[in-house]
């Protein structure tokens, strides 16, 4: 594919020492421009996909559009792919009714980029302190049958949302508890000082007491 000026000039202030930071201010300039965004999108790099997801547009964002780019984003190291699908979650998918309920569609997709997606929004729906969901007591029966064979990436998401369940709903605290003790999900994991472990009984611990709940 051949590439535009103003992509090329773009694609030469991206390298290593860029930040995300740096990549928002870009993004803030430029606005909203699919067509660059495909453009950066098809540098293939982990910095230019970045960039190119701040200023896709959403509305054009159909469920063959993300295949596509979820086809690309699987060609990622792991981490690099989690943080991609992680980025055009949060600043693409939940900015429209209409992309939001593909999320919501994607629980039993054959994506597990796409699973891992649904299950973060729930989290986040949490997280946000907002009134929890009224699907709370369904989505915490399927966690707890479902994690123990679910794909890394998407088993951390539904460890967050069961996590954020055991914060913000003290009838579900306890089975939350017992989840996270029954499957020894990051356990042993190092954590960096200042940050929440991810193991269900200490999360819920820390992140309820901060909250007084």
């Amino acid at each position: 594919m051949q590439r535009s000026s103003k992509a090329e000039q773009l694609l030469r202030q991206i390298d290593s020492k860029t930040k995300l930071g740096d990549l928002r201010k870009i993004a803030k300039e430029i606005k909203m421009d699919h067509a660059l965004a495909i453009e950066l999108w098809s540098r293939g790099g982990f910095l230019p996909r970045q960039l190119a997801i701040l200023i896709m547009d959403h509305k054009v964002l159909t469920q063959d559009v993300v295949d596509k780019l979820d086809m690309d984003i699987q060609g990622h190291p792991v981490n690099e792919r989690n943080q991609l699908i992680d980025w055009l979650m949060a600043n693409q998918l939940t900015k429209d009714k209409k992309t939001i309920a593909l999320i919501e569609s994607w629980e039993n997709s054959p994506s597990p980029l796409q699973r891992r997606v649904f299950w973060y929004y729930q989290g986040r729906l949490r997280w946000v302190g907002q009134v929890s969901p009224d699907n709370t007591a369904y989505l915490l029966s399927a966690i707890e049958a479902n994690i123990g064979g679910e794909a890394s990436e998407v088993q951390w998401a539904m460890n967050f949302t069961a996590g954020w369940i055991g914060v913000y709903d003290k009838k579900f605290r306890e089975r939350c508890v017992s989840l996270g003790k029954k499957t020894g999900l990051y356990k042993d994991q190092m954590v960096s000082k200042g940050c929440t472990p991810n193991y269900l009984p200490e999360f819920i611990a820390i992140e309820s007491n901060k909250r007084s709940l």
